[in-house]
């Protein structure tokens, strides 16, 4: 669903995978952002990305992606990362911490 979403620049879908007041850190060496999302969906004129295969352990996952992005500004973004979750009974996140990095 993040796949097809991130594409699609939908903000709403993305937001369905989570629980009400969910934590969901950005990046680990910046502060969480209300309304990254909508921010940064703005800024980009297409993204294509890729997730790989989960490592699942419990309630936890980590998944690592990438993403090539053209920007509304005419400059483009290589990004590598991984998504650490952590899930609630009924399967939405109520803790996402991203770590990733721009690629050369």
């Amino acid at each position: 669903m993040w796949e097809r979403s991130w594409h699609e620049h939908d903000a709403d879908a993305i937001a369905a995978l989570y629980a009400e007041g969910a934590f969901w850190q950005q990046h680990p060496f910046r502060p969480p952002e209300p309304g990254y999302l909508a921010r940064v969906f703005l800024e980009e004129e297409s993204a294509e990305c890729q997730f790989g295969t989960p490592i699942v352990d419990g309630d936890q996952a980590a998944v690592p992606w990438t993403a090539q992005t053209r920007l509304v500004d005419g400059g483009s973004e290589d990004l590598a990362g991984v998504s650490i979750l952590r899930f609630q009974a009924d399967g939405l996140v109520v803790e996402h911490r991203d770590l990733w990095m721009l690629g050369s």
